[in-house]
This record gives C-alpha cells, sequence and structure tokens, in this order.
C-alpha cells in the first residue's frame, strides 16, 4: 500500500489562527456606528418582508435608511481626516 500524504503546504496557516490585531480592532470600532445602523435597516426590512408595510413599517425603514447614510458619511468623513490624503 502507497502512502498518500498532503502534497501542498498546510491549508489553515498561522495568519489565519491568530487574534485580531490592535489595528483591526480600532477599525472594528470605528465602523461599529455603522455596522448597528446596518443591522437595524436591515431587521427593519425583515419586519416587513412576510406581510404588506404598514405606514409604520415604511416610516421605519426609511429612518433605519437614513441612519445607515448618516453613519457611512460620518465614517468617510472621519477616515478621510485619519488619512490625510485625498483621491
Amino acid at each position: 500500500m502507497e502512502h498518500i500524504g498532503a502534497l501542498q503546504a498546510v491549508v489553515t496557516a498561522d495568519e489565519y489562527d491568530r487574534e485580531p490585531t490592535a489595528a483591526e480592532l480600532d477599525a472594528i470600532e470605528r465602523e461599529s456606528p455603522l455596522i448597528l445602523a446596518e443591522v437595524d435597516l436591515l431587521d427593519a426590512q425583515i419586519t416587513a418582508l412576510d406581510r404588506t408595510p404598514t405606514e409604520l413599517d415604511v416610516r421605519r425603514i426609511r429612518r433605519a435608511r437614513n441612519r445607515v447614510l448618516t453613519a457611512r458619511r460620518d465614517l468617510v468623513n472621519r477616515t478621510t481626516g485619519v488619512t490625510g490624503g485625498a483621491a
């Protein structure tokens, strides 16, 4: 019987088995308002999926979309100020 062994490098490299760096944690913290706003929007959309949306559902979705847009704008403005460069 012939021995069958892995001919390629290990699939799960050490790079993926590490804890997040401080920079990655800072990036997550900076993006958390946007993430939370997107979760709220998704929640509002899921609520209205299986029924005809009421006026209250429409308002809730509209407000959630506005919060997402505001959070994106704020994130871009903060990120632009941090990097200090313009494209």
